[in-house]
């Protein structure tokens, strides 16, 4: 919600509950004070006629001024990213990063930020999927839909009916049981997840909780992976999960498309109103030849970030891409091979 609301101040500045909602958030030193000043030096205008204004800027102590003046451009530069690029996306990512709300996760290093970079990832791709589909792109029709899904979000459940959707994850899944249980993503890097993937207690962690989820199913588990997974508008082709592939194979009834290789995997397509189909892809994902030169929960060695654990290889063209998680503050980075020159532990 915190970047929802970002955006609304790029795409209107004089959305004063915004204002007041992501001003200081990341923690810049701004205050209820500072808002009151703003609020009497703008005389009932919006806040933005006090924060755009030189003088009102010039009276806070230097700090505050200081603060004040990079949360504004950062505004501004979306703004004008929104008014000259007809896609919500590059707003999106480019007030993830300058705000600063990005680095303040990935710093806090807690379950409830591990969960929120999760959130920020769906809502890269939703954007993406939204510019590329919608009749209408951009960042004002991106955020309309939005409230609307808000909106749904907030009526009142009806009583219990048989044929609805639970969607939770994991870790709220414990205690409780369902008649048939999907578990989704399960990839080396997604689950277990990535950050999990240097520590062996956190991995064991991650078993555990994949474990749970397959156990609250009373009468049918259906287990799923893709093939390929865009996040932040990037496509990866993640390995099988460790966890489905330990399964035993005589308890398993396994769908074609599921025991082959990535690299033959069919697409899998549909019509808004039509029946699902399968297509064989017209070329392979990878050439028939290619051998990753790095394995998937292989241990390597990067010059300036230390070691890591490799979460996955994807060719590109002359090169390939290594995915690897490295321990603390660093944590998930892609790699070109040829320029990383990653030894191999």
């Amino acid at each position: 919600k915190d970047l929802v609301a970002y955006m609304r101040l790029a795409a209107n500045p004089e959305d004063d509950v915004s204002w007041r909602r992501v001003i200081n958030e990341p923690s810049r030193g701004i205050g209820s004070t500072t808002l009151q000043k703003a609020q009497d030096f703008a005389g009932g205008k919006p806040l933005w006629a006090a924060f755009s204004d030189t003088r009102f800027v010039f009276s806070l102590p230097k700090r505050t001024a200081a603060a004040v003046s990079e949360f504004v451009d950062t505004i501004k530069n979306a703004a004008e990213i929104a008014e000259q690029e007809p896609r919500s996306e590059p707003v999106l990512v480019r007030l993830m990063n300058d705000s600063g709300y990005l680095d303040m996760l990935r710093a806090e290093r807690s379950e409830e930020a591990n969960s929120r970079l999760d959130n920020l990832q769906e809502l890269v791709n939703v954007a993406i999927q939204h510019d590329s589909t919608a009749d209408e792109p951009g960042l004002l029709p991106f955020l309309q839909e939005i409230a609307l899904f808000s909106d749904q979000d907030q009526i009142e459940d009806e009583p219990k009916a048989e044929g609805k959707v639970t969607l939770m994850t994991a870790h709220t899944a414990k205690g409780l049981e369902f008649p048939a249980v999907f578990v989704v993503g399960l990839e080396e890097g997604v689950f277990p997840h990535s950050r999990s993937m240097t520590s062996d207690s956190e991995i064991a962690e991650e078993r555990r909780l994949c474990y749970v989820a397959m156990t609250r199913a009373k009468e049918e588990l259906t287990l799923s992976y893709a093939a390929r997974r865009t996040t932040f508008g990037q496509s990866t082709f993640n390995p099988v999960s460790r966890f489905l592939q330990a399964l035993p194979h005589d308890v398993i009834a396994r769908e074609e498309s599921m025991m082959r290789s990535h690299r033959d995997l069919p697409t899998v397509t549909s019509t808004r109103n039509g029946p699902y189909r399968v297509t064989t892809p017209s070329r392979p994902l990878r050439s028939p030849d290619w051998r990753a030169p790095y394995e998937a929960g292989q241990q390597v060695r990067h010059a300036k970030f230390g070691v890591g654990v490799v979460v996955s290889c994807m060719p590109t063209t002359g090169d390939c891409e290594v995915t690897v998680a490295f321990p603390g503050v660093i944590g998930v980075k892609k790699l070109m091979a040829n320029i990383a020159k990653l030894e191999s532990l």
